[in-house]
């Protein structure tokens, strides 16, 4: 296999793919439900399963991609390796195989923080912790279908075939996400999990009387440049989410998230090489005219750019939580819910003596206030995705240096539009200044995307949908998908 999808933080890689290394299950494709968890060893689970899949499919033709196709340049797991295997071809969307992937386990894996520190990592759900894992899974598993959902019509607008077919690669990965999820319900909880597995498929995102669980999968994904800030920061979170539940002292959630990180590298690949991209464009035409107002040449303004990344930043933040968290506190305690990378970090991994500095807004003034290490791992983990996030403003910012420009694209401060935490009901503005709300409301518009900034985006999404074909607002790859070239018909209609 070759591929030239790889994490954003490595570059673009080509060639041939390295041989697995450790150990390398292989998936079963001659299965109904393809699997590496030998399903057909438990008749009632396999049932159970079989009768959900349909379900899943009516959810899939009804809320998944609506563009209809003949076949799509795919990449389907056909192995489970500490190096993930993947086979690529061209699949017809509705017979793209869903399946149950785990990551292979160890034997020797102990719960590595909290009070069960040192003991082995459990098989089966321990009673006592029964319903917050449930519910860590069930939140977990909402997510997945939700931005497919998000995302349904975008394919009707795309582009390119390049960037159809990505979005496409996506959407059928976080499809495999939810039977991931659904796979845990239905293993190990019972009548609950059946009846929570249900649930997954009858929520629908911005659904007024069943809405998704958290705000921004309740979100539209209007146009091409909303889903390329989706992938980068949205999905991102979601890569710091798993990285937490791969953690987790239950072992199949923890084998079962580090599958899933494999995958969703892919995922932000798209984001952050999108948003890369468009804002290449965005310079070469700000360049070319000499101006920033470039919608009459066809391009998005940077001004514009900024404005998406302000919104789908500070939602995405929100997915943290409330940064002083007794739940947070209580998952880790019990061997729940790690940190991010915990094994690597040089402290006890009870952190029962350990204090954080938590920033607020008191008297109108930013504050910090100390509180224990334990209530804080919300704003742990959320410093730990901002760092990661800024890494991708980088490297669009050297867009910007290379075309000669002196305008860069930030994050914006972390109080910014906030709905969650110790920010929510205060006005802070992408640099940190708190003000009122009168000085909000006229000033929102130019922090935010607004009514007419979306109509005018949303006029530049002009379907291109012949073989290396591109829309004027983005600029092509450098390189097309596992050696192909950048024109290749990776989605045949």
């Amino acid at each position: 296999m070759t591929t030239t999808e790889s994490t954003p933080q490595s570059g673009t890689v080509t060639g041939d793919a390295p041989r697995p290394t450790g150990p390398l299950s292989k998936i079963d494709y001659s299965e109904r439900i393809p699997n590496n968890v030998n399903l057909a060893g438990d008749r009632k689970l396999q049932r159970a399963l079989e009768s959900w899949q349909p379900k899943f499919l009516d959810w899939w033709k009804n809320l998944g991609p609506s563009i209809p196709t003949h076949d799509v340049y795919l990449r389907t797991a056909i192995a489970v390796g500490r190096d993930g295997w993947a086979h690529f071809d061209r699949v017809p969307m509705e017979e793209y195989r869903w399946g149950i992937f785990l990551a292979e386990r160890d034997p020797d894996r102990t719960v590595a923080f909290g009070h069960h520190k040192g003991e082995p990592a459990w098989q089966e759900v321990p009673g006592e912790y029964r319903s917050d894992l449930r519910r860590l899974i069930v939140i977990q598993g909402d997510t997945e279908p939700a931005s497919v959902e998000q995302q349904r019509h975008l394919g009707m607008t795309a582009p390119s075939l390049y960037d159809m077919r990505n979005l496409f690669q996506v959407n059928v990965e976080e499809g495999r996400h939810l039977w991931a999820m659904v796979y845990l319900l239905q293993a190990y909880f019972g009548k609950d999990g059946r009846e929570e597995a249900e649930e997954l498929l009858k929520r629908n995102s911005g659904d007024y009387d069943s809405p998704r669980i958290l705000g921004a999968f309740n979100e539209e994904t209007t146009d091409w440049l909303s889903f390329f800030m989706f992938t980068y920061f949205t999905d991102r979170d979601g890569k710091y989410q798993l990285g937490t539940l791969k953690e987790s002292g239950f072992d199949p959630l923890a084998r079962t998230c580090e599958f899933m990180l494999k995958e969703e590298a892919h995922h932000m690949f798209v984001g952050t090489t999108g948003v890369q991209r468009t804002v290449q464009r965005t310079a070469q035409l700000m360049k070319e005219h000499g101006t920033d107002d470039i919608w009459e040449y066809g391009g998005i303004p940077l001004s514009v750019i900024q404005k998406y990344l302000n919104f789908q930043y500070s939602v995405s933040m929100d997915l943290f939580g409330s940064e002083v968290s007794s739940n947070a506190a209580s998952y880790y305690t019990a061997g729940l819910k790690g940190r991010w990378m915990e094994t690597r970090r040089k402290d006890d991994h009870l952190l029962t003596d350990y204090t954080m500095e938590v920033p607020g807004i008191e008297s109108g003034r930013m504050t910090t206030r100390t509180v224990p290490m334990l209530n804080a791992l919300n704003l742990d983990l959320r410093n730990e995705y901002s760092a990661d996030c800024e890494n991708g403003v980088k490297r669009w910012n050297q867009e910007l240096e290379e075309a000669g420009l002196e305008q860069r694209l930030f994050l914006p401060h972390q109080g910014f539009n906030r709905k969650v935490g110790a920010f929510a009901g205060h006005h802070v503005t992408p640099t940190g200044e708190i003000v009122d709300e009168a000085t909000w409301e006229r000033s929102v518009g130019e922090y935010l995307p607004t009514a007419e900034d979306r109509a005018r985006v949303a006029e530049l999404m002009v379907p291109h949908h012949e073989p290396g074909e591109f829309a004027g607002w983005i600029s092509p790859p450098s390189v097309g998908i596992n050696s192909l070239p950048v024109e290749y018909d990776y989605v045949r209609f």
